[in-house]
């Protein structure tokens, strides 16, 4: 409910800056080729015609919005305070304005550098001033949402009141509390910010025909959904919106969704990424890139795998049983880094780890060839995991696959990490690869869990880069 308003209130943001930018570029055009000339002495170059300019009006709106929303201008919902406004405005024009110029730059394209100053100007003194009518004069927004938008809440617990008070916190969103329902008789008028009645059970539906209701929210026990029933069908034959917080249910951080198996409703609890368009995304970005990889450096690989032949004994690739997706065993390619046969001799250098929890990891590893050195500092060695992507085994971005004799010495909130596909890189590479000790690299790739998006796999890669390239927290 308060999420779907902030929803409104940034496509109403968007909206509103995009509008104003189309306008403060107008407004640009007219003081650069009308207002300038007259007050500065010195001749200035003659700009085309208005119409000329349009793509690159176009291209402005897009940059816009795209750096709007990477910044994450529009997400925010009503922004607190005055200084706010103005922060987000300046960082979205002058990320945007840098964007701009950049993709001008790429495209071989010019403009007047005087116009775009003068529209950077203005395009920040007309949507400062938009948003703090919109959001200071309260009316514009209001009509947006729909005017005032009425919640009853059924429940007069610990939980209840929890959810009135975010309702009175989001008053400025246009959310007004009519007061409670109560099973209890003769229960009192409850006190928050302001006194609200307590309407018995049995006069609910009454009282939503004597007032106008959007919303009904349901805190409830067990025990009362029974008691509830005739309410709840009142609301469902009525097209009353009904929300429903299962009391019984433990505390839970995960994100919690209603689906269906046939006609059947369930509750769904996870705490894996939701959204199956931007993992098929993510899958098709794996197969272009993973396909692009292995073309571009079939020759660097055909030059490893001789160097590797040439210089040791023993296969070129190195295979290993890891855990994937879910605990799903696959095979993990690897150019060879050891002597043949080094597994053998791993029970006899456990005194040598220098790792923390149940991952083995030696810095100056006696077991390395001379070549295999070479290849773990650049990470060349993990280049045939191109493969292992396209397969479908891993992802560029993800927690690293670990063996399964690790995974049986997990924690059980550790496990949590094999419910995203494995990759070549994740946050722990970027604070310091090995490094990090075993716990903080589990808590990095919660953490990447958590705040999962395509954004965020992209920043990975792009910081990853120079990391390896420089073999920064390699051993």
């Amino acid at each position: 409910m308060i999420q779907h308003r902030y929803r409104l209130i940034g496509l109403a943001c968007l909206t509103h800056d995009l509008l104003l930018t189309a306008a403060a570029f107008l407004v640009a055009f007219y003081l650069r080729t009308r207002v300038l000339p007259s007050l500065i002495s010195a001749d200035l170059p003659k700009l085309y015609p208005l119409q000329t300019y349009i793509p690159f009006l176009l291209l402005i709106l897009l940059c816009w919005s795209g750096v709007g929303y990477v910044l994450g201008i529009y997400r925010k919902g009503e922004p607190r305070n005055p200084p706010q406004v103005l922060w987000d405005q300046v960082r979205l024009a002058s990320v945007g304005v840098i964007v701009f110029e950049a993709t001008l730059y790429i495209l071989r394209a010019d403009l007047s550098r005087s116009l775009v100053l003068i529209f950077y100007v203005t395009s920040l003194v007309m949507v400062v001033s938009g948003r703090f009518i919109l959001f200071y004069a309260k009316g514009p927004l209001r009509e947006l949402l729909g005017r005032y938008h009425y919640v009853l809440i059924v429940g007069t617990g610990g939980r209840a009141l929890e959810i009135a008070k975010s309702i009175e916190d989001a008053e400025g969103l246009g959310l007004r509390l009519l007061g409670f329902v109560s099973s209890q008789p003769g229960s009192p008028t409850i006190d928050l910010r302001r006194p609200y009645p307590t309407i018995p059970l049995e006069d609910a539906s009454a009282f939503l025909h004597a007032h106008v209701v959007d919303e009904v929210l349901v805190s409830a026990d067990r025990d009362d959904l029974d008691r509830l029933k005739p309410l709840l069908l009142d609301c469902e034959r009525e097209g009353v919106r009904t929300r429903i917080h299962l009391n019984f249910l433990p505390p839970l951080t995960s994100r919690v969704t209603l689906t269906h198996l046939n006609d059947l409703p369930l509750i769904t609890v996870s705490t894996t990424p939701p959204d199956g368009a931007q993992l098929i995304a993510k899958r098709l970005s794996d197969v272009l890139l993973a396909t692009i990889g292995l073309v571009l450096l079939s020759p660097l690989l055909i030059v490893i795998w001789g160097l590797i032949r040439i210089t040791s004994r023993g296969p070129a690739l190195y295979r290993q049983t890891r855990s994937g997706f879910a605990g799903r065993s696959f095979t993990l390619y690897k150019f060879r880094s050891m002597y043949e046969g080094s597994d053998a001799l791993r029970p006899s250098l456990v005194h040598l780890n220098e790792a923390d929890g149940p991952i083995f990891k030696i810095a100056n590893d006696p077991r390395c060839t001379p070549v295999g050195r070479w290849l773990r500092r650049t990470s060349l060695d993990e280049l045939p995991q191109l493969w292992n992507i396209l397969k479908g085994d891993m992802s560029f971005v993800g927690p690293r696959p670990p063996l399964p004799e690790e995974v049986l010495q997990y924690k059980s909130w550790q496990r949590r990490r094999l419910r995203m596909k494995p990759g070549l890189t994740c946050l722990w590479v970027l604070e310091g690869r090995s490094k990090v000790s075993f716990e903080r690299w589990m808590e990095l790739d919660m953490s990447y869990i958590d705040q999962w998006s395509l954004l965020l796999d992209a920043e990975i890669l792009l910081k990853t880069v120079p990391r390896v390239l420089f073999g920064k927290g390699a051993s």
